[in-house]
């Protein structure tokens, strides 16, 4: 129950990028790739990992919330961590096919859970960093439970054994996530990306200092700091003052509540900003229904051009893709004839985007919160 909680204090904006070639082309022929495969250790890594495993044991205690120097081992551990530049190979673009399908249907699975638990509610969920958490997590289990969360990723393996070539490499996989947030911010000037991870454990708590070395190049900011949570309060107002200020002010009130049981908490911080240099800012207050029933007049921008455009056949909504980079859209979905959200996510195939097809080239304008 705790694990839910850290994902429901998380703020989280992210891009998903995807990559549709599924195949592998020579000559004629197309050969299949299990997905499995790309991800999975092989025996030369199988060696590998028993020497990590020893590597593993290795741990250290994280500085208190509270200290004013910044840890040793973390400067030392950072210098040694390189991210290599996104792959575009062909194994590359497989890798990020399959990945993203896993990465949509876990978030779709996520996002209708909680659509049945908060109804009439409004839901902020980002399927890549759900995706990632989860990763991260599996990074740091074993046995058992390392297995559920390999299923739970998507990964079961073809053969059915529990030997060590059954596993997956979570280490790809973050790198894999990476890839794609790489391929967001990549020479685009249009968009401000940033990420940030905060891994808080109660006083005098040892950390694995390979798990820890595992999760720092997946993303621009990592921090660990050991919490007093007998407190709860006191710790709530430590851990959103601490992160407020590794944001420089831009992330505020991360946590609303904080469970009394909680000795480990994995904070997920993720910065998505778009420079929007066509648009122009409306006169006069535009109306934004908070839900169905509700509308609040809030500033919007306009732009206008040439965007990809749909209204379904049955006439219940209207679909625009709006190109905010090289490699990210946004699309916004809008109920018509007087029709709600739930009747739109009734009709719509959340299980798949391909939809997304049907869109045709329109000239139109777009309004979007300032």
């Amino acid at each position: 129950q705790t694990l839910w909680e850290w994902f429901f204090n998380m703020k989280l904006v992210a891009g998903l990028l995807c990559l549709l070639l599924c195949l592998v082309a020579v000559g004629c022929d197309r050969v299949y790739v299990h997905p499995f495969s790309l991800y999975a250790f092989n025996e030369s890594a199988c060696e590998e990992l028993e020497h990590l495993a020893q590597e593993g044991k290795k741990t250290f205690v994280p500085a208190s919330i509270e200290s004013q120097t910044a840890p040793a081992y973390g400067g030392d551990l950072k210098d040694e961590v390189r991210l290599d530049s996104p792959s575009l190979s062909l194994r590359g673009r497989q890798k990020l096919s399959y990945l993203k399908d896993f990465v949509h249907v876990l978030g779709m699975r996520f996002y209708s859970l909680q659509r049945e638990a908060r109804q009439g509610q409004n839901i902020l969920l980002s399927p890549t960093s759900l995706y990632g958490s989860l990763v991260s997590f599996y990074l740091g289990a074993s046995n058992q439970t390392a297995a559920d969360l390999q299923g739970l990723l998507g990964f079961v393996p073809p053969s059915g054994d529990s030997n060590c070539t059954s596993r997956v490499d979570g280490r790809k996989l973050l790198a894999s996530l990476r890839t794609i947030e790489s391929l967001i911010k990549n020479q685009e000037e249009e968009l401000l990306f940033s990420k940030m991870l905060c891994l808080f454990s109660a006083s005098g708590i040892p950390l694995s200092l390979q798990f820890v070395h595992n999760l720092l190049p997946s993303a621009d900011a990592f921090y660990t700091r050991a919490v007093d949570f007998t407190n709860p309060s006191e710790a709530m107002k430590q851990i959103n003052a601490f992160v407020e200020a590794k944001s420089k002010g831009q992330s505020k009130l991360l946590l609303a509540d904080l469970d009394p049981a909680t000795d480990l908490l994995f904070a997920v911080d993720v910065r998505l900003a778009v420079n929007a240099k066509k648009a122009s800012r409306l006169k006069e207050p535009q109306e934004f229904w908070v839900d169905s029933n509700r509308a609040i007049l809030v500033p919007m921008l306009s732009v206008t051009g040439m965007v990809k455009y749909m209204t379904d056949v049955s006439g219940i909504f209207s679909a625009t893709e709006v190109p905010v980079g090289k490699n990210v859209l946004l699309v916004l979905l809008q109920p018509i004839n007087g029709n709600d959200l739930d009747k739109v996510e009734a009709e719509l195939p959340l299980q798949s985007s391909a939809w997304l097809e049907n869109l045709s080239p329109r000239y139109t304008s777009a309004h979007g919160l300032l």
